[in-house]
């Protein structure tokens, strides 16, 4: 039979050993925050042209569904996503990792990216051209509405301060705005700097909003940041299955939803993993767990995001569109190949394209030993890692992560800026989850917005492009759904006996919404003035450009005066004496974080990447000690700093081959 031929064809040991290699790398790339998957795939292309075209795409495939897989490990032992699609990962795998259970949590994580990546698999394998199919029937009101079901996720992550969560994913969206319009090609909200042209780059947006708020809180106190619990467990693969079992339905749910999302071009995992957290939310028999550290919310996200890398090749092979960034490059290294996209592919050349599938099948049942191995010492090290080195070395990552993206120091400067707009803006109830939603979510709903506005009012039926077709029908009753759902399951008394739960780092106690909030009301009137700012601005717009951002903009100021209104109905709060004994966190130590990471992000590209990198690396190494080190821990500190800093500069620029500053020194 043909079919066993080509999968005797992926299982020589060349294609064995570019399978595992490629899991590997791909792994270890995506949990570096920064390096994408489409970073991955981009540097292991050239490499690809001498093999034969299957073996490539096989190695290809491997490295991609391995570093999307790879955004766990960052996202649950650092609360920061290694890449995009891991951004739903967050809600419950960093709360896991801090109560003891990150070993568990990684290792749900990959039974759950192993289950969902076959699963996608096997769609590609036996569905792509009627997949494909429905993915044509998406149009420009589809995506925007899938938008607003993304967006829906709020009303879940923002439980007792809806407000609060509506105000940050407006804040996102505005964000989303800044630079070249999508549609019309306005300048928007740049200031008049070239800095904010391209807008704001979404992977050095996540890093500053999810990891710098982490590290200037570390410096906080001599508390460990995770704890040690874990480590007599081992994998706690049993215990993984068992959940696994239990949370079967929730798995073949979100499975199907990131194939079925995967397919059409320009969502992508981490609109599928918010789909399908939302999902797993919105059904489960305890909704105030997640957000908390439950173990479904890791379960969801990670089956749906890697089942959109067997989703996202089925239009890129049948259609020659691709889903993402990373199968825009395969495909074209598909050109490249000589290889002919479209639906004579499975004809003409099916040896090459099902001898991949397979591969790709391989690669994701070789992800399982691959995953639990690193991901094993992956949490033992993280665990036993002192704060000394720990702080510097996820400050240097975060740096090193933001300027890779594009080689450009002003990424890296806005993800400083934002991450500590967003450490102030936590403290006083304004979680990033949010504002990461609109960010990501922006330019899709825009687009979507404008495209279908444009051509419902060139056929004078506006209500009907946006309300008249079925598919949006059914995207709307389920964003509906999942946006009140949690109001629904209070009044029929689901949550009767639950008022004092903790359902996402949003989430802010009963005893503290009784009382008025000061800094809620000065963040208000800060919204209010940046709100009017923004509509003001929409004046010297097209009328494309300005739809999108003046609606925003007059959504931003209702919802801060709304904020206003409520707090100033609330009695003042009353004194509460300090606790004796208490432990006060180090204010001095969190500005001496700040201080150093600004004065890095502005001082790399003057001075030079190695010079810089490795001052602030030690200073930071000085603020995050607690007790004075002895002379050989401290010459340990210092040699580890080189290590580190010397290790990834010469990767950068020699291996990598990335451009990097020239500064006074280097």
């Amino acid at each position: 039979m043909e079919i066993l031929r080509y999968l005797i064809d992926a299982l020589t040991p060349f294609n064995l050993m570019l399978a595992l290699v490629g899991v590997t790398l791909g792994t270890v790339i995506g949990a570096l925050p920064g390096l994408s998957a489409t970073m991955a795939v981009a540097i292991l292309v050239p490499f690809t042209f001498s093999m034969a075209p299957a073996s490539g795409l096989i190695a290809l495939g491997a490295i991609y569904t391995g570093a999307i897989y790879g955004g766990a490990f960052a996202a649950i032992l650092v609360n920061t996503p290694g890449t995009p699609s891991s951004i739903a990962t967050t809600f419950d795998g960093y709360p896991m990792a801090k109560r003891g259970d990150g070993g568990l949590a990684v290792t749900l994580a990959t039974l759950a990216s192993v289950f969902g990546g076959l699963v996608g698999a096997i769609a590609l394998i036996l569905l792509a051209p009627p997949l494909a199919n429905v993915a044509l029937a998406f149009g420009p009101s589809e995506y925007f509405w899938m938008a607003i079901f993304g967006l829906t996720l709020i009303s879940a992550l923002s439980v007792g301060n809806t407000v609060k969560g509506l105000v940050g994913a407006c804040l996102g969206l505005l964000l989303s705005t800044i630079g070249v319009a999508v549609v019309g090609g306005d300048v928007r909200y740049t200031m008049d700097t070239q800095m904010l042209l391209g807008g704001i780059d979404i992977t050095s947006a996540l890093i500053g909003l999810y990891c710098i708020p982490v590290v200037i809180d570390l410096v906080a106190s001599k508390a460990p940041h995770l704890s040690i619990l874990e480590d007599a467990r081992g994998f706690r693969l049993a215990e993984a299955l068992r959940i696994g079992l239990k949370s079967k339905f929730n798995l073949v749910r979100s499975s199907l939803i990131g194939t079925a999302v995967g397919t059409l071009p320009g969502a992508g995992g981490s609109i599928a993993g918010l789909i399908a957290y939302s999902e797993a939310r919105r059904s489960s028999r305890h909704p105030e767990r997640f957000g908390s550290g439950e173990a479904d919310g890791v379960i969801a996200t990670e089956s749906a995001n890697n089942a959109t890398v067997g989703g996202g090749f089925i239009p890129t092979l049948v259609l020659g569109i691709p889903g993402t960034p990373p199968d825009a490059i395969i495909l074209g290294a598909l050109l490249v190949q000589g290889i002919k996209i479209g639906p004579s592919l499975f004809n003409e050349q099916g040896e090459i394209v099902y001898t991949f599938m397979f591969g790709l099948l391989i690669a994701t049942v070789l992800m399982l030993p691959v995953g639990l191995i690193l991901g094993r010492y992956a949490y033992k090290s993280i665990v036993r890692i002192p704060k000394s080195l720990l702080v510097p070395t996820v400050a240097f990552l975060t740096i090193l992560g933001s300027f890779a993206i594009h080689s450009n120091p002003h990424d890296m400067q806005m993800m400083v800026l934002l991450g500590v707009l967003a450490w102030v803006l936590q403290r006083y109830g304004f979680a990033p989850s949010p504002i990461v939603l609109g960010l990501v979510l922006g330019q899709i709903a825009e687009q979507g917005f404008v495209q279908s506005y444009l051509i419902g009012n060139a056929q004078d039926a506006v209500l009907q492009m946006f309300f008249g077709r079925p598919l949006s029908m059914a995207i709307i009753g389920f964003a509906l759904l999942t946006l009140f759902y949690p109001l629904l399951t209070s009044l029929f008394g689901r949550d009767r006996n639950k008022a004092h739960t903790e359902a996402t780092d949003t989430v802010v106690k009963a005893a503290q919404l009784r009382y008025r909030e000061l800094p809620a009301i000065l963040f208000g009137l800060l919204f209010i003035g940046i709100g009017v700012a923004a509509y003001t601005q929409t004046r010297d717009m097209s009328a494309m450009g300005s739809v999108f951002p003046g609606t925003l903009s007059a959504a931003l100021v209702l919802l801060s005066v709304m904020l206003v209104a409520m707090q100033v109905g609330r009695p003042t709060a009353p004194r509460t004496p300090d606790r004796p004994g208490a432990v006060k966190p180090s204010a001095p130590r969190r500005m001496a974080v700040m201080a150093v990471m600004a004065v890095w992000a502005l001082c790399l590209p003057v001075v030079g990447f190695f010079v810089t990198s490795l001052l602030a690396f030690l200073v930071l190494t000085a603020v995050a000690t607690f007790d004075r080190p002895s002379l050989r821990v401290a010459v340990a500190y210092a040699v580890v700093a080189v290590v580190i800093v010397g290790a990834f500069q010469l990767l950068m620029s020699q291996v990598l081959l990335m451009r990097m500053p020239l500064g006074l020194l280097f």
